[in-house]
């Protein structure tokens, strides 16, 4: 096993999580939608990524197999749980109809 190529994999992976962390504290609220749309497709390419690995592998291991389907369970909750928040939140913007029959006979 190639423990340089290791370390620099998961240096690499702690940093990202801290750029990851500034980036995504500084976001405003305004744009918080727009943010959840580009993660729900970021963890699509993750489910994907997933089932491709686990599908071109020719003789998966345990190991292999238990890190795809986790990588595929949280993937697809993630995408999930964003696309309800994000319906959730556009639906606080939309204008409720109003009741023509009410309307000033009150």
């Amino acid at each position: 096993m190639d423990y340089t190529n290791f370390l620099a994999n998961i240096a690499i992976l702690v940093l990202s999580g801290f750029i990851g962390f500034a980036v995504i504290s500084k976001v405003p609220n305004t744009l918080h939608t727009p943010l959840m749309s580009g993660t729900n497709a970021i963890h699509g390419i993750v489910v994907l990524g997933a089932l491709v690995v686990l599908g071109t592998a020719e003789n998966p291991g345990i190991p292999l197999q238990v890190i795809s389907f986790v990588a595929i369970v949280f993937g697809t909750v993630n995408v999930i749980g964003g696309f309800v928040v994000t319906d959730r939140m556009l639906a606080m913007f939309k204008t409720r109809p109003t009741n023509a029959a009410t309307d000033g006979k009150n």
